[in-house]
């Protein structure tokens, strides 16, 4: 039985601030909740273990976890070992550790079986750490025990920047004050009957702590919300971080909502929004959010062709994606299509479904194995060039092991762009995965020994070599063959040795130990001219994490771009996430300028396109023109406007926690990131000025928040904590090729960026009074210049002026 209940502010330094300051304990708890916390419990006790707990029925859930609380510690026993109990907390396992004057019982919380709603993002770099600790002291004088000390902590942090994190620590200590006699012993056969007999109103009820949810006063509805912040998702505003907080917000709301409510918002809005609201209603991952969106969504239409991109796009970077989404999508692919683009959106993003679902266990889901027999028979049975390409885009997502030999037959014997395609798939699986088949097949293509491949394709080739633990011939063969290539591929080649050297790649031991040979190492094969490149560096470095950034360029013996591919990475404890890719391609181009095409080029079709991959997901590419005609029309009237690759707002971290402490308060630990983003990419060719140029521009702001808060029904009290900034960068790439060798300049951007982080701690009580406390820290992170070369030609500074210094240039 609980008496004399009294409620203290833990913080004694709060003072006349205190929530609890001139308030009697009916005031802050409410008369009904301390009449239900002050009406005893009963407990059946096994050999220091609960049997059975009685209580009144229907009390309030919150009370009756209290009372959980103070009888689990109750539980225990006086030998050391390790068992199984059943507490407030769950089915747990114990450790108990017996002293001559006192048991400790260590409690782990990881293992404990209760239902508890909660998801995190799979990602190691984008995901959070978690740690619980729960230990109980029974302190022992002459066989009786006098004191329990209980300590549980709670602590998170966010892996990739560890100013976001909060630690909940919660106490209990129960102390024997008193001895007197007690209600008599009632005599009985059945404990029922005992029970009935003290007070027919008891009933058992679980010990495991039970689900309850405050009472919000004064909240928004659904509709509410979504006005007061729709001004914010307008598209001039998106690249401000108030965008992302709003997105944010809304997808909180978003989650409790049902689907008519999601329905009637998304039929009010107007076509400017709409596209914003589609992100946060996809991103919400619930049940609702997914009928409301298929029903609203037509894709038999090419009316609504961006809405579609933009759900299916939020659907790829889902954080916690279900079978029932990949069951959504694989049933609109065997439907009809307004757009083929759409048709090849949905085989793309069932792709990354698939992976996401394979990375949490789900492999063996009815909807993954479906999935797979789609796109591994889909890519087998494949006859038309876009078909056989859909279905390699989605397995460059997917990853599957099954389809390395289906990889290996298009890479050595598909036609260019196809045979290009698979070889860079090939590149995104994990080393076990490349065997001495896939490298004796990319030996094979490379050296050219069964068939001529293009220059995008053997470099590729050589790439996946020399990424994945080359042997000694490997190389030594690769380095052999710089000189006997084509002039640009030379080169590349050349600066792709030198960067692995440079960078002090894996590969780099095996490297310097073959140029110790002179035939290996001399002036003739290390002295080719040429303009391509290949470069890597950091934009941050840390001992908890890194951030690198790759840029290699390819051009073709006339001077004009094959291939512009820019990478950037980021690390945390050697996991490695690939948040950007931008690849612009161009061939076929050597017509316009009556140039001779390099080997294995002569028949190609005029093409150029850009393709991107954001936050390890392959999205569909995207064609600036495709065959002489259309190059020749889009020359005459195209703008040098970029075109847009992907645009929109991207829930990336999704981590919710629901937690039953002991002490039975509820607890909640929750991390939210997302970010507006914005990639376009033009490429300009004149053939006036004999001059092409490639631009890949990035805007980007990105909010993270979090939210840790503990509640008793009656009181509640949190940890706010945020960060957020503004950002983006620019990579262009100029070349004149009105003579040889021909002038590149290469520059990348990167403003200055305000960074922002606040902190607010807050109490309040369930009538309104509360306290508050915030904390907010702001500075700007100037604009860093980023080596692209490692040459410098002063030829090239009397052609293109210098750029200013926020700009980073190599000139070559």
């Amino acid at each position: 039985m609980i008496k004399d209940v009294n409620v203290e502010n833990v913080n004694q330094q709060r003072g006349e601030k205190s929530i609890f300051k001139g308030k009697k304990p009916s005031q802050i708890i409410r008369k009904e909740n301390l009449e239900a916390l002050q009406r005893p419990v009963l407990l059946h006790l096994v050999h220091g273990k609960v049997k059975e707990f009685y209580s009144y029925q229907n009390e309030p859930v919150a009370i009756e976890n209290l009372k959980r609380g103070l009888a689990s510690l109750f539980q225990m026993q006086l030998s050391s070992g390790t068992t199984n109990e059943v507490d407030i907390s769950g089915d747990c396992k114990v450790t108990y550790q017996a002293h001559q004057d006192k048991v400790i019982k260590i409690k782990a919380l990881d293992s404990c079986k209760t239902e508890r709603s909660g998801f995190t993002t799979l990602n190691p770099v984008l995901g959070v750490t978690s740690k619980a600790t729960s230990v109980t002291t029974y302190k022992i004088e002459d066989s009786f025990v006098v004191a329990v000390f209980a300590e549980e902590i709670h602590a998170l942090k966010l892996n990739f920047l560890q100013t976001i994190a909060g630690k909940i620590l919660s106490k209990q200590k129960l102390e024997l004050k008193t001895t007197e006699a007690g209600p008599r012993l009632m005599p009985g056969k059945q404990v029922a009957a005992i029970i009935k007999a003290v007070d027919s109103k008891y009933t058992a009820i679980p010990i495991v702590g039970q689900v309850f949810e405050s009472e919000c006063k004064g909240c928004p509805s659904l509709s509410e919300h979504w006005q007061s912040i729709r001004k914010h998702l307008q598209p001039d505003n998106l690249s401000k971080a108030e965008a992302v907080r709003s997105f944010l917000t809304f997808i909180k709301h978003l989650r409790t909502a049902k689907k008519e409510e999601i329905l009637q918002i998304l039929k009010a809005e107007n076509k400017e929004v709409l596209p914003q609201l589609v992100d946060a209603v996809t991103s919400a991952q619930t049940p609702d959010s997914l009928d409301a969106i298929l029903d609203f969504l037509d894709f038999k239409s090419d009316s609504s062709i961006i809405l579609q991109e933009r759900f299916l796009y939020a659907c790829g970077f889902a954080s916690h994606p279900d079978e029932e989404l990949l069951r959504a999508l694989i049933s609109k692919f065997r439907g009809s299509f307004g757009s083929n683009d759409i048709r090849e959106s949905v085989m793309i993003i069932i792709g990354a479904l698939v992976r996401k679902l394979c990375q949490n266990e789900g492999c063996k889901l009815k909807g993954v194995v479906e999935a797979k027999k789609l796109i591994l028979g889909g890519l087998e049975k494949a006859e038309k060039k876009e078909d056989i390409t859909m279905y390699l885009l989605a397995l460059k997502n997917a990853r599957l092991p099954e389809g390395i030999p289906l990889l290996l037959k298009y890479a050595e014997t598909g036609e260019g762009s196809i045979s290009h395609l698979a070889t860079t798939t090939l590149q995104r699986y994990d080393a076990p995965f490349i065997t001495d088949e896939v490298k004796k097949t990319m030996n094979r293509i490379y050296h050219q020994n069964h068939k001529v491949h293009e220059k995008t394709v053997r470099t590729t080739a050589a790439t996946i070599i020399l990424n994945n633990n080359p042997s000694y011939m490997e190389v030594k063969n690769i380095l052999l063959s710089i000189g006997e290539l084509p002039k640009e591929m030379n080169k590349y080649m050349l600066s792709m040795v030198q960067d692995i050297l440079r960078f002090e790649m894996p590969a780099s031991k095996m490297v310097r130990r073959v140029l110790k040979e002179m035939f290996a190492h001399n002036y003739d094969r290390f002295s080719k001219s040429g303009s391509s490149s290949a470069y890597t560096g950091y934009i941050e470095r840390s001992p908890h994490s890194a951030s690198t950034y790759s840029l290699d360029i390819l051009y073709s013996g006339s001077g004009i771009l094959r291939r512009s591919n820019l990478n950037i990475f980021k690390y945390v404890r050697k996991n490695p996430l690939h948040s950007i890719q931008v690849v612009i391609e161009a061939q076929g181009l050597e017509t316009l300028i009556a140039a001779t095409p390099d080997e294995g080029e002569e028949n190609l079709d005029s093409y150029a396109g850009l393709s991107a991959l954001l936050f390890d997901v392959q999205l569909r590419p995207v064609t600036f023109f495709n065959g002489y005609s259309d190059l020749m029309s889009k020359m005459l009237s195209a703008s040098s406007d970029p075109m847009s690759v992907v645009k929109g707002l991207i829930l990336l971290i999704d981590h919710s926690q629901e937690l039953q402490l002991q002490s039975g308060l509820k607890a909640n630990m929750d991390v939210q990131g997302g970010l507006a983003i914005d990639i376009s990419g033009s490429m300009e060719f004149s053939l006036w000025y004999r001059e092409s140029k490639t631009r890949v521009k990035n805007r980007v702001a990105v909010v993270i928040t979090g939210d840790i808060t503990v509640d008793s029904s009656f009181v509640k009290a949190g940890l706010e904590i945020g960060a957020e900034t503004e950002g983006g960068f620019e990579f262009i790439s100029t070349v004149q090729f009105s003579q040889y060798p021909f002038l590149v300049c290469l520059q990348m951007d990167r403003d200055g960026v305000p960074y922002r982080q606040f902190e607010t701690k807050y109490e309040r009580l369930s009538t309104g009074r509360g306290y508050v406390s915030r904390k907010r820290k702001e500075s700007l992170v100037a604009g860093s210049e980023f080596p692209l070369h490692q040459e410098n030609s002063e030829m090239c500074k009397a052609v293109f002026p210098p750029q200013p210094e926020s700009s980073s240039s190599g000139w070559f």
